[in-house]
């Protein structure tokens, strides 16, 4: 089942967006380092080519992504003009305070003091703009959940001399162009659950777990992965950890068991798509192995 969502508040977000980036020097793009195409939102593209901005890609939660494949995508956005791209954990302070002098060094024109350097930090939900906020203003100012779109409202502040940053709210697309592209966001809870059927994701996440990361798999749950597929995978999750309702397995309390050890890295360090499956995926409009 394709998989679409675009709760009505991000339409006047959007509209927005693009007034404040008529103000912006620098758009800091967070993305989530175990999708980075995936999760970077094509309307965001679209607003700053139209205003020529330089962009910043933060690819957050690079703590759980798989490190050989993150580096491979830093080198697919070295190669994309007006791209600077890092990877990072907004939840390490160190990593958070990096962005500054990132954005200077992208905006030289900003270094004289005669103007403040304008940055606006731009993402789908639940990427991790809100931490950002609050570890670079060193203090809570918004509101942080897993749960997507808990940013309504667009929030500017002072981030020291000579410094403004401006918030927003997460901004998905009205029409996800890929079904993978929909799996690997509910997967990793950009899209919220009223969208989804919990177990076709958890469904998709094993297939994508036994092309790639089975060794992590049979770790995780004492699987004997080589005879199974990618429902076999949830159904034994479920047995093995006693997800029954009345006799029968429950698959929906199995999806989320998968879902949830992925999401919170205690599956390992994954990530879903590479440079190469993307390609592939957007060449045969399926999703890469």
């Amino acid at each position: 089942m394709p998989i679409q969502w675009f709760p009505g508040h991000m339409t006047s977000a959007r509209k927005k967006a693009a007034e404040t980036m008529a103000r912006t020097d620098v758009v800091v793009e967070v993305l989530d380092a175990r999708l980075p195409e995936a999760s970077a939102n094509p309307m965001i593209a679209e607003l700053r080519r139209a205003r020529q901005r330089p962009c910043l890609k933060l690819l957050n939660k690079a703590d759980l992504a798989d490190p050989v494949v993150t580096q491979a995508w830093l080198d697919f956005y070295a190669r994309q003009p007006g791209v600077t791209a890092v990877a990072i954990s907004c939840k390490k302070p160190g990593d958070a305070a990096k962005v500054p002098a990132l954005c200077r060094r992208i905006a030289p024109h900003r270094n004289d003091n005669t103007k403040p350097l304008r940055m606006m930090i731009m993402g789908i939900p639940n990427v991790g703009k809100s931490t950002l906020m609050n570890a670079l203003l060193k203090r809570r100012i918004a509101a942080v959940g897993d749960e997507p779109a808990v940013t309504k409202s667009q929030q500017s502040f002072d981030l020291g001399p000579g410094m403004t940053i401006t918030d927003t709210p997460g901004l998905m697309w009205p029409k996800i162009e890929h079904d993978a592209d929909g799996y690997m966001l509910a997967a990793s809870h950009a899209i919220g659950r009223n969208a989804v059927i919990d177990e076709e994701v958890a469904t998709f996440l094993a297939g994508i777990l036994l092309a790639r990361y089975p060794a992590l798999l049979a770790a995780r749950y004492k699987l004997d992965v080589a005879e199974l597929d990618a429902v076999g995978v949830v159904e034994t999750v479920g047995r093995k950890r006693g997800c029954l309702r009345g006799g029968t397995l429950d698959m929906e309390k199995a999806a989320m068991i998968l879902l949830t050890d992925y999401r919170t890295g205690v599956l390992g360090r994954i990530s879903l798509e590479t440079p190469e499956t993307r390609a592939a995926m957007l060449a045969t409009g399926k999703a890469g192995a």
